[in-house]
């Protein structure tokens, strides 16, 4: 479980298809192997923690869901290490599980807020709502608006200087997972109004 407050950049040393190599710093501080870390909001394993560095391996299933397939030596990515129970919880309850990817369609600039429009899957846009959660690469944010395949978000300066969405670009792939509440609750609806309920 993670929150969606980004707690720094790191920089892809090596992507292959099955594992992963993430330069950082401050998410190496007590890491240890078997430790769950989001990188662009995707749970991953820590398998192996070397100088500056630490390894994830990478599943086909992984590759089909998020955008880790799409990394090259120097990418920037999110990275949240889990939280413990006395961490301080800001964002929002993000699991790691990515639903889909979506792309950056727009970017238009609104003071010093960055106001970024997402096209999204059919089985993402469902559950999105004004002002509901979602999480981008990771990062909690809040749907400014929205219409039938994209949502809107504006970013504040803050999030532009220390996350991997200010350096995004119209037609990047971004990780995007919807709130587990949305899904949580079209479930129990479903099961009250199926037949013998």
């Amino acid at each position: 479980m993670f929150t969606g407050i980004v707690q720094e950049m790191g920089k892809t040393r090596k992507a292959d298809g099955s594992s992963l190599t993430v330069e950082a710093r401050l998410s190496l501080e007590g890491l240890r192997e078997g430790e769950s870390i989001a990188v662009n909001g995707t749970c991953l394993t820590v398998t192996a923690i070397g100088e500056g560095c630490f390894s994830v391996d990478t599943m086909p299933e992984t590759m089909r869901r998020t955008n880790l397939g799409l990394l090259k030596p120097g990418d920037q990515v999110n990275l949240e290490r889990a939280p413990t129970l006395s961490s301080y919880m800001g964002g929002h309850l993000v699991q790691g599980h990515v639903d889909a990817p979506g792309t950056l369609v727009s970017m238009e600039r609104e003071g010093e807020a960055l106001l970024m429009k997402f096209q999204a899957p059919p089985q993402v846009m469902k559950y999105v709502v004004e002002k509901g959660f979602i999480a981008v690469d990771g990062v909690s944010l809040t749907v400014a608006a929205y219409d039938a395949s994209t949502f809107t978000i504006s970013v504040v300066k803050y999030t532009q200087d220390n996350t991997n969405l200010g350096h995004r670009k119209c037609g990047d792939v971004v990780n995007l997972e919807v709130d587990i509440l949305a899904k949580y609750v079209e479930r129990l609806l479903s099961a009250r109004e199926a037949p013998g309920s």
